[in-house]
């Protein structure tokens, strides 16, 4: 089994929103993405996608998106971004999911063999320029949300278990390497800790190792709109 990822696919198909007024390598972004999609994945694999699946509303427009990928192969793990308005009540959305090979993280985690996934939207993290007290707030809200991930992960994982972590916005800033995500990552032995947000001419480097985890930003822009293999 392969796992691969790739974040902020910002999928419009029942109100279209140009991408490409983002970048001249946003025109067409999807079918790029589909077709390396198609290239690399088996049926046997998993694709993570780490947040801002749809610019959708509602429930029912980011379905629509969701089907979208319905037909591509590998077992296809979200967790929620910023923008994904429409994933409000995850039993409702898990109940709606166009087949079983959707699989939807909220304060829990999905083992596939040996492998254990688990994630959060996460937050901007303390360092960021316009770090304000709300994003205080919400920073240890997502951390909490991890604990109850990693308790999750504690009650099923076995010796030799590899694990994963996603998360959407990115753990740690370029001025603030250690933050709440990273200790908890560290503490409970993440192997990989993928993740996306950051577009257009933000830095930030694609892979870093941190405290024995690889650390890989998978926006599709930022990854030429193709899927980054992580284990």
């Amino acid at each position: 089994m392969k796992v691969y990822s790739i974040s902020d696919l910002h999928l419009s198909g029942k109100n279209p929103k140009p991408m490409d007024v983002f970048g001249a390598g946003w025109e067409n972004h999807f079918s790029k993405i589909r077709e390396d999609w198609l290239k690399k994945v088996t049926e046997e694999d998993a694709v993570l996608v780490c947040g801002d699946i749809s610019w959708g509303l509602d429930l029912e427009e980011g379905l629509y998106d969701l089907n979208s990928l319905k037909d591509l192969p590998g077992k296809k793990v979200f967790i929620r971004g910023n923008h994904d308005y429409w994933w409000n009540g995850i039993t409702k959305l898990r109940a709606a999911a166009p087949d079983d090979t959707f699989y939807f993280l909220q304060n829990d985690c999905v083992r596939f063999g040996d492998i254990i996934i688990c994630g959060s939207r996460g937050w901007t993290c303390p360092g960021s320029s316009d770090y304000s007290a709300e994003d205080e707030k919400l920073y240890l809200r997502e951390a909490a949300r991890f604990g109850l991930c990693f308790s999750a992960v504690e009650k099923i994982r076995r010796e030799g278990d590899r694990l994963i972590v996603m998360i959407h916005f990115p753990p740690f800033s370029l001025k603030t390497v250690e933050t709440r995500f990273t200790e908890m990552f560290k503490e409970h032995g993440a192997q990989k800790v993928v993740f996306g947000h950051l577009h257009g001419d933000a830095y930030f480097p694609l892979r870093t190792v941190k405290d024995g985890a690889e650390y890989i930003l998978t926006s599709c822009d930022k990854v030429g709109f193709s899927l980054q293999r992580i284990i």
